[in-house]
């Protein structure tokens, strides 16, 4: 690598380091890591970050290098949680946390019509995504104990899990825009 490459690698790197630091460091926070592990996350994307500079591989565009290093810490962090069997914490679905005590009889209503749009929109998954919500996010069985009952690898139920809420969120919004306001 040529003196004025690597002075123009460490110069985007000192840039991205101030500007993203605190960013990229809710960004692996978001994809479920503590404090400690989040900011190793973020280091070791640095690290991934210069030795693809020093085999010549990063972008030329310099403004695409940020996004770049987004990319690679929630990478990073999406395989440490797996590697650490760490799930994101999640709301049970039949949960109604209301600010008041007692919630009004349209906050329950609304609740419940939500609930039955949910339950129709999961039944209108494939059957082995439907099962794998079921059993991930309903009975909230480990992700190892899903793999080993269906015969999946474990990143299989996962990839199932991620499409399977990528698909009721659309037809969440779907079923929002067609219900009466």
């Amino acid at each position: 690598m040529s003196p004025h490459l690597e002075k123009n690698v460490l110069a985007v790197l000192d840039r991205v380091v101030r500007v993203q630091r605190a960013e990229l460091v809710r960004l692996a926070r978001g994809e479920g890591l503590g404090a400690e592990e989040a900011l190793d996350c973020v280091h070791d994307a640095f690290c991934t970050f210069l030795e693809l500079a020093l085999r010549g591989e990063l972008p030329e565009d310099p403004s695409e290098h940020a996004p770049l290093i987004a990319g690679i810490v929630r990478n990073t962090a999406r395989n440490k949680r797996r590697r650490h069997h760490l799930a994101r914490p999640h709301i049970a679905v039949d949960t109604v946390e209301p600010s008041d005590p007692t919630p009004s009889s349209e906050t329950l209503v609304a609740h419940a019509e939500e609930c039955v749009r949910l339950r129709g929109c999961v039944n209108r998954l494939c059957k082995t995504q439907r099962t794998v919500v079921l059993m991930r996010l309903l009975e909230e069985r480990p992700g190892e104990d899903v793999a080993t009952t269906l015969g999946l690898t474990r990143g299989h139920v996962d990839v199932l899990l991620y499409r399977a809420k990528a698909s009721l969120l659309v037809c969440m919004s779907e079923e929002e825009e067609r219900s009466p306001a």
